[in-house]
């Protein structure tokens, strides 16, 4: 262990607590920073340069920037004495410094200085664009045993935790009048003309303080100094009520509807023991709103020459920022290359704060009147026309060569110096932050004046402003942002009243040259590979040899290109990589650079936790648990639950000493001779009503429904488009203009979904109205052929006997003294009731039922004993004889298929000659030649004796439903066979990997045939 001094944080300035010091520890070496500074910042002023190793040659790797566009300054995060508090690739430029921080490099062993993976930059030669691919393409076991593992093994950066996450999340929605999205001075003004006309304004900015580009340049607006303007500025949004400000808040995506997607760090930036009580540590806000306000920004551009990745190269704005805002000399020796003015002025800075400027390399050979002079004039060595083409050092920048640019835009093959340096600035230009813009749907035009990518076409309600739309002087940018911001507030409904628009007044900036493109620095013949890598992407290695290559192998789409070379596919989605990626791919294809194109802005714009996309719903709350008003009941008679969408469902009832098998065949046994009873509260239940109710089921079901008499229950089948049976179930009519609906379990928000869809979007004229009302109801279903005897007991004095309550209909009656329906339906195939009660009354009725029918051997069952009585029956259950694919005719119901009806959902698909084909998958009885054999569900089908022949085996179908019958005293199956129905008595095979099992082919119809039980006759 030892501890370090800052040695390269300046005496005064910045905008930290120098009051205060905190101790963190990077690499197991204890270090001191400040409040205020970040992991990077804290490093930097430490005279650390190395922080990581690329991903595939485990090149090192420094900071490049100061904010989220770093691409190489991944650690892994941990909390002292927290084991589960470690987070993998956070960025050290946007990890706030505070007590108890550790951070360790990733992607390296067995340090950051003598990494072992290093060695994988011999292989470069032969790990060029598309390697990943091309091995593939090889043999398949050198893939599968020694690539692949390889690979796998050293893919990623940082550790995943293996432990429980401690912290909390939490998700908010909100509406807003405007939102502004960047808090730099565009985005300030914005959001100050948009609060004065009394709009409900949402200011979010990633960073921890508001400010932008005034935290890291000289500036003064309004006659304040930069930060100080800033400060009045939050203040006086602060007070406003209407105002909600939301610093250290990413907003990350941006969707239809004006609907953006944030997420705000809330604690990440003080320590455990700081944190306040019951505070969360992320949260998600889903906002809405009126108008949007983009003040994203822009990022500087690096510039592509041979080893151009090594620590101690620095974008020059990031460089400027760690002086101004964190008192930081990130070198002493500075070299400076550049394309543009910009530059001069972080020189000039850095230059002031006692550093050594050896030279300012500019390519072009006609730099701006003002900054270039100023330079000369404060002593500075100016060179034009000239380039960076290498730089040496290992660990650390020690010195850039530099070469003279030719008339073809070459550099010259001789090397005029080469400068010693510990610090390389660089600077290629500006890149707009249009990515929210582009996830918004937004379309982007080239501007060969700013050398970028600039917002065009507007789809949603939003303006960019500022840098983000391409300019780049503080007066424009402040002008912009204050007349959108009260733009978007009068197209909000609000006034924003006489000057609310003007620009705040700002000390005028030096005039600019225009900036030269410079995609790559380009060598003269025979010179290429003499300085080294020319790096584009520098997390993920792609150098411009790599896009070269696969414009060379034919790769033209730069979405193609983008996945060849894994250009921008790391943590930064390539937010200093891409453009200068479509330069070279532009001047390789020989096309202009707008033509090139863009790879797709997707969100997020950072990454997200997956804690923070859960928030609070996870572990028992990731999904809600539903339960029957008889749950309890269950519980205490030792019933095993499934999960049956959301539902708690009672499984089986073991008694002592019983296995699954064992109790399913006593349940089934009690239904079969006796009586049995099931909770089935949980079928989705719809309750519709209104005039059209009947010809709204009409349409949706495929069988008839107008003339269904009131008190009368039918069975329906319902179709997508595609005639793909969708779900099903029984409705009954309860008056003229009502009815109810019954679904599967896992179904029923899906039918209601797909109801209601119709009803708004397809046939809004019907007058009909649909109200969920399955958590209003207990049901339980009483079967059995001993079941009127049962039901006698408990509706003493009502004649709900077979003779004179037919089946498929429904009444209203008093069981065990409980205001209740009766409904006559069977899903068992015996004589069975449901009765439906208020859902509170769920309870007494099952105790009810139970005690009166302690003679009767009343058995509970539950839904495994449910699944072996309907499939003897040869009754389907949607989602398990189905897989969406198959139609009322492939499940043998084309008697549920009108054939006078006009129309119904699915018809027209129905009458298609594929639905009708002959050789269709269709639903078949199966049952095996040794009768102890209850083959596993999804089992394959083949022709006998084909598993043992040519391979791939031909697949006639496969098995949906496996059980064993007591009733039958068989193993038996349901199954889809292709032509199905014509194959009945045909033996097949089931193939199983232990080999094939013969079966015969039959009716599923397994069980009384004839249906004489469910009126509670014995069986023909």
């Amino acid at each position: 262990m030892s501890d370090r001094t800052q040695d390269y944080r300046l005496p005064a300035g910045g905008l930290i607590d120098r009051t205060r010091r905190i101790r963190f520890r990077f690499n197991h070496e204890w270090m001191d920073g400040h409040p205020g500074d970040t992991l990077a910042s804290a490093l930097l002023a430490n005279g650390i340069h190395l922080v990581g190793r690329s991903m595939k040659y485990h090149r090192p790797r420094g900071i490049l920037a100061a904010g989220a566009e770093d691409p190489g300054a991944l650690i892994q995060r941990r909390v002292t004495g927290e084991p589960a508090r470690t987070d993998p690739n956070w960025r050290a430029t946007q990890t706030a410094l505070v007590d108890g921080l550790e951070a360790e490099s990733v992607n390296v062993w067995p340090s950051v200085e003598r990494d072992l993976g290093a060695v994988m930059g011999a292989l470069s030669p032969v790990m060029g664009a598309g390697f990943y691919y091309k091995i593939m393409q090889g043999s398949r076991f050198m893939w599968q045993r020694v690539y692949e593992p390889l690979i796998r093994k050293a893919a990623g950066f940082g550790t995943c935790p293996d432990l429980p996450d401690p912290d909390r999340y939490e998700q908010r929605h909100v509406h807003c009048d405007v939102l502004v999205v960047g808090g730099g001075p565009a985005g300030l003004a914005a959001a100050r003309a948009a609060a004065r006309s009394g709009a409900r304004v949402i200011l979010a900015d990633e960073d921890e303080r508001f400010g932008g580009s005034l935290l890291a340049r000289p500036r003064t607006v309004e006659g304040h100094a930069g930060p100080e303007w800033v400060a009045s500025v939050k203040a006086m949004l602060k007070a406003n009520p209407e105002v909600r400000l939301l610093p250290r808040t990413t907003v990350f995506g941006y969707y239809d509807g004006n609907y953006l997607m944030a997420l705000e760090r809330v604690t990440d930036h003080v320590s455990l023991a700081e944190a306040p009580a019951g505070a969360p540590r992320q949260r998600l806000w889903h906002i809405r709103a009126k108008r949007v306000v983009l003040a994203t920004g822009a990022h500087e551009r690096p510039l592509v020459f041979g080893d151009n990745d090594r620590p101690g190269i620095m974008l020059a704005g990031a460089a400027q920022e760690y002086l101004h805002r964190w008192a930081v000399l990130p070198g002493r020796d500075v070299v400076v290359f550049t394309t543009n003015d910009r530059a001069y002025e972080a020189a000039l800075d850095l230059h002031t704060a006692g550093a050594t400027i050896h030279a300012i390399v500019d390519a072009r050979a006609e730099p701006g009147p003002a900054l270039p002079a100023a330079a000369r004039a404060a002593g500075i060595r100016v060179v034009t026309g000239y380039v960076v083409a290498g730089t040496t050092g290992k660990t650390h920048i020690t010195g850039a060569s530099i070469n003279k640019l030719q008339a073809d835009g070459r550099a010259q093959p001789h090397c005029l110096e080469t400068i010693p340096c510990d610090l390389l600035l660089v600077s290629g230009g500006l890149s707009p932050v249009v990515h929210l813009f582009s996830q918004s749907g937004g379309k982007l035009r080239y501007d060969t004046d700013r050398l970028a990518f600039v917002p065009d076409r507007a789809v949603q309600a939003q303006a960019s402003v500022g840098a983000c739309a391409g300019t780049f002087d503080l007066a424009g940018c402040l002008a912009e942002g204050a007349a959108a911001g009260a733009e978007a507030a009068r197209l909000a409904g609000f006034d924003p009243g006489r000057g609310a628009g003007e620009a705040p007044a700002c000390d005028s900036e030096p005039a600019l040259g225009s900036d030269s493109p410079l995609w790559q620095v380009r060598y003269a013949k025979g010179t290429e590979f003499d300085w080294g890598k020319p790096f584009v992407d520098l997390q993920n290695d792609t150098t411009a040899h790599d896009i070269q290559q696969a414009a060379r192998e034919g790769f033209e789409s730069v979405e193609h290109v983008k996945r060849y070379t894994l250009t921008g596919f790391g943590t930064d989605q390539g937010k200093t990589a891409n453009i200068n990626g479509l330069g070279v791919l532009a001047e390789a294809l020989g096309r202009p650079m707008g033509e090139a194109g863009t790879t797709t802005f997707r969100p997020p714009y950072t990454p997200v936790t997956f804690a923070a996309m859960a928030g609070r719903d996870r572990g028992d709350h990731l999904d809600p648990a539903r339960l029957t008003a008889i749950h309890d009941r269950h519980v205490a008679m030792g019933a095993e639950f499934e999960d049956v969408g959301q539902w708690k469902r009672p499984w089986y009832y073991p008694r002592a000493g019983e296995s699954l098998h064992e109790a399913v065949a006593r349940e089934c046994q009690a239904v079969r001779e006796g009586v049995g009873i099931l909770d089935a509260s949980t079928l989705g239940k719809i309750d519709i009503q209104g005039p059209d109710a009947a010809e709204f089921l009409n349409r949706v079901y495929t069988n008839a429904w107008k003339k269904l008499a009131v008190g009368r229950v039918r069975y329906g089948l319902m179709c997508r488009e595609d005639g793909m049976v969708f779900d099903d179930g029984t409705t009954a009519r309860i008056a003229e203009d009502r009815f109810l609906m019954t679904t599967t379990t896992g179904g029923a928000a899906a039918v209601m979904d797909h109801l209601e869809d119709y009803l708004q979007t397809e046939w809004p004229d019907l007058r009909v109205r649909l109200t969920s009302v399955t958590e209003q109801w207990s049901t339980v279903g009483i079967a059995g052929p001993k079941a009127g005897i049962l039901m006698a007991r408990l509706a003493s004095g009502q004649d709900l006997s077979p003779e004179s309550f037919p089946f498929m209909s429904w009444r209203p009656a008093i069981v065990a003294g409980l205001h209740a329906r009766v409904f006559r339906i069977s899903f068992t195939g015996e004589l069975q009731y449901e009765v439906n009660v208020p859902w509170h009354q769920g309870g007494a009725l099952w105790d009810a039922i139970l005690r009166v029918g302690v003679d009767l051997g009343v058995t509970p069952y539950g839904t495994e004993t449910m699944h072996v009585l309907r499939a003897e029956k040869g009754f389907i259950i949607v989602g398990q004889e189905t897989d969406g694919c198959q139609t009322p005719l492939d499940l043998g119901m084309d008697w549920i298929v009108s054939k006078q009806k006009p129309d119904f959902i699915g018809k027209r698909s129905l009458s298609r000659s594929d639905t009708a084909r002959p050789d269709r998958r269709q639903l078949v009885g199966l049952m095996p030649k040794d009768k102890r054999r209850v083959v596993p569900e999804g089992s394959q089908i083949v022709e006998p004796g084909a598993s043992r022949g040519p391979k791939p085996v031909p697949m006639l179908g496969f098995v949906t439903s496996a059980y064993w019958s007591p009733a039958l005293e068989s193993g038996f199956a349901l199954a889809l066979v292709a032509g199905g129905r014509a194959r009945l008595g045909v033996t097949v095979s089931v193939a199983l990997p232990s080999g094939e099992v013969p079966a015969v082919i039959c009716d599923p119809v397994m069980f009384d045939k004839e249906g004489a039980r469910r009126d509670g006759l014995p069986a023909a």
